[in-house]
């Protein structure tokens, strides 16, 4: 009597039953995750040039309009390119020259006020009704300042560019780059395009209508809200009789490029100085005046301004700032944000085949199908 042994399951049958499909699965996660952190860490390592290019492509991107605009009207592309280029050269050197000459007097100021007015906050946490233990607090300074003067900070602060050799090589390139993405961006990226046909050849094009579209909107809408945001806290802060409005208002403006905390945190920078030269009661106005123009930003600036060139959920914003500073530090918080959108943006408009901001076809109507008369009854005897 011989005995039936079970066959032992093929490999075929290991790897597609669950626990199989599940060890794949990982596999697969495991090594996009390998992939994407050495993606990440050769970027870091090239972002003396990784960063430019970012920058100048962000500056296109806000351009491109312009240009657009002079060469329907039968400009050169490099004469358009010129000319976009040195006015806003001109614009942005004004701009800069005017507020350092209205404010180059009053940094020193602006600081000893920030940091008197955190002395005061201090002393009310301790001494006031709050009890706070001052040990914990003296810990909790120690560790802020310790690392706001570390080396891992202040480098990652400025993402690469701390010698000033490093700084010029930098706007150098982001210069140059930003000449060429401006005169010939759209041939560069058809370049790119070129192995491609069909679907895919499509596809790379939304890519490259949608990065554009996403980017020039997101600088120009941010310049927008940033410009609401300083006009609306630096005259609320002057109403108010505080000093260092000016100053404060450029501080407005400049944070507000960073989504979310850059406002708030100047806002908190303005109760300060209220706090030191005006007390406690005006201090508290300029907080209330900082929440309300964040809450007008929120909900009404944001949804009209920004359109659909930053659709991101607050927590998806507060992460990629997070990611991004801990990467680039201020650069990089600067420039995570974007980024995201435009990777949302793509993502969306992957397997679309219609162009960036096309709607879908309405569907038609469904008409009803004439009714045909009733013939009439033929009496008897007539034909």
């Amino acid at each position: 009597m011989t005995v039936d042994t079970p066959a032992r399951p093929t490999l075929r049958e290991i790897m597609t039953d669950k626990f199989g499909v599940l060890a794949l699965r990982s596999v697969q996660i495991i090594a996009v995750l390998a992939l994407a952190t050495i993606a990440v860490f050769a970027l870091i390592q090239l972002k003396l040039v990784v960063i430019p290019v970012i920058i100048a492509l962000i500056l296109a991107s806000a351009f491109s309009p312009v240009i657009g605009w002079l060469r329907r009207r039968g400009v050169s592309a490099i004469l358009a390119t010129w000319i976009t280029l040195v006015a806003g050269f001109i614009v942005f050197g004004g701009l800069v020259t005017l507020i350092v000459f209205a404010v180059r007097g009053q940094w020193d100021e602006l600081a000893t006020s920030a940091s008197e007015g955190i002395d005061q906050l201090y002393e009310f946490a301790v001494n006031g009704p709050l009890g706070l233990d001052q040990s914990q607090l003296d810990d909790f300074r120690e560790t802020v300042i310790d690392f706001l003067t570390s080396s891992q900070f202040g480098s990652g602060a400025i993402a690469g560019v701390s010698v000033a050799g490093e700084i010029i090589a930098s706007i150098v390139l982001t210069i140059v780059i930003l000449f060429f993405f401006m005169k010939d961006g759209d041939r560069i990226w058809a370049f790119f395009l070129t192995p491609f046909r069909g679907h895919a050849l499509a596809r790379g094009q939304r890519v490259g209508r949608t990065t554009v579209t996403t980017l020039g909107g997101y600088v120009r809408g941010t310049a927008t809200i940033a410009l609401v945001d300083a006009v609306a806290i630096g005259v609320g802060v002057a109403v108010l009789g505080v000093p260092l409005a000016l100053p404060l208002a450029v501080i407005v403006f400049l944070a507000s490029f960073i989504p979310l905390i850059g406002a708030t945190v100047a806002g908190i920078l303005a109760a300060l100085v209220a706090l030191v030269s005006n007390g406690p009661f005006v201090a508290l106005i300029v907080i209330i005046i900082v929440i309300a123009v964040n809450q007008l930003e929120g909900n009404f600036l944001q949804p009209v301004v920004m359109a659909q060139s930053l659709k991101l959920h607050p927590l998806v914003i507060l992460l990629a700032l997070t990611a991004g500073t801990i990467l680039g530090g201020i650069i990089g918080a600067v420039l995570s944000v974007p980024i995201a959108a435009v990777a949302w943006a793509i993502a969306k408009t992957w397997n679309d085949p219609r162009p960036a901001g096309v709607a879908p076809p309405a569907t038609p109507a469904r008409t009803a199908k004439p009714v045909r008369p009733a013939k009439k009854a033929v009496k008897p005897g007539k034909r």
